[in-house]
């Protein structure tokens, strides 16, 4: 039985020539393998990396061990524990973003304030205050940096501050699309 993660290798830097076969036959050396794939492109062909599954996570500590960094076939290969895209994510930090959600505004905030404000972490290619139909702040609005690392320095320096009155600002990555946010 496959559990997702469990005892899974990543392998990358494989040499094209490497089929599944030959994959499997390397790692079979080091415990029974469940399951055992390298990724194809539309043509077939090797994309240099594949993934096997042992059924004992000491079998994939071994095989880790004794293969990360060697050659096979004249390519020096990596081995390490397959992680999902959304654990490496997590494991990384914050995924990288430029655009920063801001509430708690005052009424009276202008874009041209919330660019002035957010401008002092880096370039901005746009800042703008959300309104009603008559013209009336919504009390939030958006900046987009040129930068991840600006993005990321705004929201950390920003996140709980407040502009001349009490309202203690929200500002943070913008998560997900702009739906619903219009009315």
């Amino acid at each position: 039985i496959r559990k997702s993660g469990f005892a899974n290798v990543f392998i990358k830097n494989l040499d094209t020539s490497i089929d599944n076969k030959a994959l499997h036959d390397t790692f079979a050396a080091f415990g029974t393998v469940l399951s055992c794939k390298i990724a194809m492109d539309v043509n077939g062909q090797s994309k240099g990396y594949g993934f096997v599954q042992f059924d004992q996570e000491e079998a994939a500590q071994n095989a880790i061990k004794r293969l990360n960094g060697m050659l096979i076939n004249d390519k020096q290969v990596y081995v390490g524990l397959f992680v999902r895209r959304q654990e490496r994510d997590q494991a990384n930090g914050t995924p990288k973003f430029t655009n920063v959600y801001v509430k708690n505004l005052s009424e009276t905030t202008t874009d041209e304030d919330l660019e002035r404000i957010f401008s002092n972490y880096g370039p901005i290619t746009s800042a703008v205050i959300m309104r009603d139909v008559n013209g009336n702040s919504r009390c939030f609005g958006f900046v987009n940096f040129e930068s991840p690392d600006a993005a990321a320095a705004a929201v950390e320096n920003l996140n709980g501050t407040s502009l001349n009155d009490d309202k203690i600002l929200y500002v943070g990555r913008l998560k997900g699309n702009l739906k619903g946010m219009r009315n």
